[in-house]
C-alpha cells in the first residue's frame, strides 16, 4: 500500500497569511485605489470552494454579489492561471527541480452534474456518469500544467487535445506524455506534431481497485486532492470554463498551504 502524505496543511479553511498574501497580491493589486479588500475578496473565494457553500449563502464582510464579479473577472482576464502558473514553478523549483517539467501525465475524472446545469454536460458511457469530465495535465509532484472540462460524454482522447496547447505554452522542456490507452490514436497524432512522445499502459485486467503506475500515479492523487474542496463534490457551475476556474483555485489553494507564518 501506498503512503501519500498530505499536500498541504491546513484542514479546514483559514485566511491568507501575510506570507501567502505577499506572493500572489501583485496578480490582483493595480495600486488603484478600491473600496473592498482584495485579501479578503480571495479569502471569501476560497472559503466559498472549501466549503462549498452556494453565491448567495456565503458569509463574508462583503455582498456575494462582489465577490462573485472578482471571481468572473479574474477568470475572464487570466488571473488564475497566472497566478497558479507562478505558483507551480516557484514550487517546482522549491522542491529542486526545473521551473518547467519534461514529462506529465494526463488523465480525466467523471463527475455528477448539479441541479440546472445544462451547457456542456452529457453521460459518460463507461462510468455511468451524468456530468462533466475534468482534464488534467501534471508533473512529477502532481502540480497542474493543463486543465480542461468537458461534457462527460467526451472521449479522453478527443478532449485530451485541447491539454496540448496549453503544454506548449507552459513548458519547453517538455519530452513524453503518460496516460491510459484512451490516450492513443488521435491523441498520439496531435502530440506528434509537438514532437512529444506518448507512452500509454494500461492496468492489468487481474487487478482490481487502484494500482500505482509508474509515471502515472501522480494525476490520480492530484484528482484526489479535490476531495478536500467541497465546491468540486460535483459540478455546480453553469458554464465549463467556471469549473476549470474553480480547479485552478483548488490548486492556487494547495500549493499556497505550503507556505508557512
Amino acid at each position: 500500500m501506498v503512503k501519500v502524505k498530505l499536500p498541504f496543511r491546513r484542514q479546514r479553511f483559514t485566511s491568507l497569511t501575510n506570507s501567502q498574501w505577499q506572493v500572489i497580491k501583485d496578480f490582483v493589486e493595480t495600486g488603484r485605489k478600491r473600496t473592498h479588500c482584495l485579501r479578503r475578496i480571495l479569502d471569501a473565494i476560497f472559503k466559498l470552494n472549501r466549503t462549498g457553500c452556494q453565491w448567495r449563502n456565503l458569509e463574508s464582510p462583503f455582498p456575494w454579489q462582489t465577490v462573485y464579479y472578482y471571481f468572473q473577472k479574474w477568470k475572464r482576464d487570466g488571473t488564475w492561471a497566472a497566478i497558479l502558473l507562478q505558483l507551480v514553478k516557484n514550487e517546482r523549483v522549491r522542491q529542486q527541480r526545473a521551473p518547467s517539467p519534461s514529462a506529465c501525465a494526463v488523465d480525466s475524472q467523471s463527475v455528477k452534474k448539479g441541479a440546472m446545469v445544462k451547457l456542456d454536460s452529457g453521460i459518460d458511457g463507461g462510468k455511468l456518469v451524468n456530468g462533466r469530465k475534468r482534464h488534467l495535465a501534471v508533473d512529477c509532484l502532481g502540480l497542474p500544467l493543463a486543465i480542461f472540462v468537458s461534457a462527460a460524454s467526451m472521449h479522453d482522447g478527443e478532449a485530451g487535445v485541447e491539454l496540448l496547447w496549453q503544454l506548449d505554452l507552459v513548458s519547453k522542456r517538455l519530452e513524453l506524455i503518460r496516460g491510459d490507452q484512451h490516450y492513443g490514436g488521435y491523441f498520439k497524432e496531435c502530440a506528434a506534431i509537438y514532437k512529444w512522445e506518448v507512452e500509454t499502459t494500461q492496468r492489468p485486467e487481474s487487478h482490481k481497485g487502484f494500482v500505482p503506475e509508474k509515471g502515472r500515479w501522480q494525476v490520480e492523487r492530484s484528482f484526489a486532492w479535490f476531495n478536500f474542496f467541497r465546491r468540486l463534490s460535483r459540478d455546480y457551475e453553469k458554464t465549463a470554463d467556471s469549473s476549470a476556474a474553480f480547479i485552478q483555485i483548488s490548486f492556487i489553494d494547495i500549493i499556497l498551504a505550503r507556505i508557512s507564518n
